[in-house]
C-alpha cells in the first residue's frame, strides 16, 4: 500500500534552539552515510589579549542539572548580530562562498551584557545517546535526517512561521513584533479541504501569532496536558496535530520549561518527547500516523555543516535586506512511522559540503510540502514549499510493519522547589519576551478577529508594551488574554462570522 495511501494523521512536535551536532553529532560514527561529528571539529576564540585559540567540540559524560543545561548562559540568536557571525566568522560577510561555521565561540563570548564567567567551550558542547536516550532511541528505531535545516538563519518566530506558512513574511527576528501576521497558513488550507487540525499548547503557543487562524482558535487549540493523550487514546487524532512545548516556568504547579531552549534542562524535553511518542504509539491510529520531532533553529549551538542556498519564498526582499535565499543551521529531525525502516538516515539530496540547488535538503517548509501532497491540498503556499522535499518518500516500507518500541520511558525526574524558584526568577529570554508581547496583540475574542486585524493594520490599535523582568512576571496576564481568545466558543456561536466546528471537532478547553 505505501505511506501515500496509508498515512492519515501527521503529528509534529517542534522544540527549541538546538543544533543537529549538539543533540545528534555522536548518534552514529561519522561516515559518508551519517554527517555527524568526528570529534576533531574546532572553532577559534579571538581572546581579548589578541591571542587566538582553537577550541574543539566536547562532551562531559555527565547528566546532572548543570550538564543537562549547557550552554549556560543562553547563546545569541539574532539574525545579523549573531547568526551571521556564527556562520561566517568575525569580520565575515555573507557572499558567494559557503559559510565557514567559524564564529560560534567568538559570538558567544561577545554577548551583551558581557559575562566574564561564560565558558567559551559551552557552545561547542554536544550530548551523547546515553545522555539523551529518548530521542536517540527513537532516531535509531525509526529514522533521522542529517539534512534538515532551519528554514532561514533567523530567530525562532521566522522559522516557526515557515513551518506553518512556508514563509517568514519577510521578518528575521522575533522582535520588534509586526502584528498582524497575515500570511496564509497550512491550517486554513487544511480546513478549506475538509481536513481536521489541532494545535496543542502548554502555556502560550507561538502559532497564536498568526491572524489567519484567530477566528478558528477556540475550535482547534487544545491544552496538551489535558487533551493530547485522550485524543490519541480515543482515536480522535486530527489529520494534522502541531505540538508546542512549555516555554515558561509555572511556580504554582512546580513546572519548568520543557522546550530544551538553552539553558533549560534537556531532561524535561526528553520527558515530553516520550509522552508524545507513547500517546501516538498506543493510539488506535498508530498504523496510519507520521510523527516528526524537530527544532525550530539552532539557538547558537555549534554545527559543522554549512547551510546551502535556498529558494526564496517570495520575489521580494525582507527586513534587513535579506532575501531568505539561504537556509539556517541544521537542526535535529526524527521521522517516526511504522512505514519507516529502523535505523534509517534519510536525505533528499546527495551528500556534499555544501549541497547547492535542487534537490534541496529538508527544512520546515517540508512539513507544509508533506501535508499538501498527502492530503491533496492544492497549490504551494509559496515558492519555498514548492521546492521543499516532502517526507513521504522517506517512508519506504510498503506496509506499516515497523512498530518500534511499544513504549519508551524517560527519567521520572521532577524539578525541586529550589530549581523552580531559580528558573522563575531568571531573566526572561527573547522568546518569552516576544510571547508576552504576542498576548497583548491578540483579539479579546475570536468573533472580533476581523475588526482586530484591521485595527492593527491601520495603526488604530497599538497595544501597550509588555514589561517582563523575569520568566513569570507577566505570564498570568498574558495567559488571561490568550484564555479569553479560547474561551469565546459559546459567545460567538450565534455570530454571523462565527467559526463552525469541523466534523468530529469540539471547542478547546480554557487554559488550565
Amino acid at each position: 500500500m505505501g505511506a501515500y495511501e496509508g498515512i492519515e494523521h501527521v503529528v509534529v512536535l517542534m522544540l527549541e534552539n538546538r543544533s543537529f551536532d549538539s543533540m545528534f553529532g555522536k548518534l552514529y560514527p561519522k561516515s559518508a552515510a551519517f554527517e555527524g561529528l568526528s570529534g576533531k571539529e574546532t572553532n577559534p576564540w579571538h581572546r581579548p589579549d589578541g591571542t587566538v585559540v582553537d577550541m574543539p567540540v566536547w562532551n562531559d559524560e555527565g547528566m546532572d542539572p548543570v550538564s543537562a543545561s549547557i550552554p549556560d548562559p543562553d547563546p545569541g540568536e539574532l539574525f545579523k548580530e549573531d547568526m551571521d557571525v556564527q556562520l561566517f566568522g568575525l569580520g565575515g560577510t555573507p557572499g558567494t562562498e559557503p559559510p565557514s561555521m567559524s564564529g560560534f565561540i567568538d559570538n558567544y563570548m561577545r554577548q551583551p551584557p558581557s559575562d566574564p564567567h561564560s565558558d567559551p567551550m559551552a557552545v561547542m558542547h554536544h550530548f551523547t545517546p546515553k545522555q539523551v536516550p529518548i530521542i536517540s532511541a527513537l532516531a535509531k528505531a525509526f529514522g533521522i535526517s542529517d539534512q534538515w535545516h532551519a528554514s532561514a538563519p533567523c530567530q525562532t518566530w521566522p522559522n516557526r512561521f515557515f513551518a506553518h506558512t512556508a514563509t517568514a513574511g519577510g521578518y528575521v527576528n522575533n522582535m520588534p513584533t509586526h502584528f498582524p501576521y497575515v500570511m496564509p497558513t497550512i491550517f486554513k488550507r487544511l480546513q478549506e479541504h475538509g481536513r481536521s487540525w489541532r494545535l496543542y499548547f502548554h502555556d502560550l503557543p507561538q502559532a497564536a501569532t498568526l491572524a489567519d487562524i484567530w477566528l478558528e482558535a477556540p475550535f482547534h487549540f487544545r491544552c496538551f496536558t489535558d487533551e493530547f493523550e485522550e485524543d490519541c487514546r480515543s482515536g480522535r487524532l486530527a489529520n494534522y496535530s502541531f505540538i508546542e512545548p512549555r516555554y515558561f516556568t509555572d511556580s504554582i504547579k512546580g513546572l519548568v520549561p520543557n522546550d530544551q531552549h538553552p539553558p533549560h534542562d534537556v531532561i524535561y524535553g526528553e520527558q515530553l518527547i516520550a509522552q508524545v511518542y507513547n500517546a501516538v504509539r498506543r493510539a488506535p491510529t498508530w498504523k496510519k500516523t507520521l510523527l516528526v520531532i524537530t527544532y525550530d533553529e539552532h539557538g547558537g549551538c555549534y554545527d559543522h555543516m554549512p547551510p546551502p542556498l535556498a529558494v526564496p519564498p517570495e520575489a521580494r526582499t525582507g527586513s534587513d535586506g535579506f532575501a531568505f535565499d539561504r537556509y539556517g543551521v541544521r537542526v535535529p529531525a526524527v521521522i517516526i512511522s511504522p512505514y519507516m525502516p529502523p535505523g534509517s538516515i534519510v536525505r533528499s539530496a546527495p551528500a556534499g559540503l555544501p549541497h547547492q540547488g535542487p534537490p534541496y535538503p529538508f527544512d520546515h517548509a517540508s512539513i507544509v510540502s508533506t501535508l499538501r501532497k498527502l492530503f491533496d491540498l492544492g497549490a504551494p503556499l509559496t515558492a519555498r514549499d514548492a521546492a521543499a522535499p516532502d517526507l513521504l518518500g522517506t517512508l519506504s516500507l510498503n506496509e506499516p510493519t515497523n512498530d518500534g518500541p511499544e513504549r519508551i520511558d524517560a527519567q521520572p525526574v521532577r524539578p525541586t522547589p529550589e530549581k523552580v524558584a531559580k528558573r522563575a526568577a531568571a531573566p526572561a529570554n527573547n522568546m518569552q519576551h516576544s510571547l508576552c508581547a504576542m498576548a497583548a496583540h491578540l483579539p479579546p475574542q475570536a468573533a472580533v478577529a476581523g475588526a482586530h486585524i484591521s485595527a492593527l493594520s491601520s495603526g488604530a490599535l497599538i497595544p501597550q508594551p509588555v514589561t517582563l523582568t523575569s520568566t513569570e512576571s507577566a505570564l498570568n496576564p498574558a495567559i488571561d488574554r490568550f484564555q479569553s481568545l479560547l474561551a469565546t466558543g459559546s459567545a460567538v456561536d450565534g455570530a454571523a462570522n462565527a467559526p463552525q466546528a469541523s466534523p468530529g471537532e469540539t471547542t478547546g478547553k480554557p487554559v488550565p
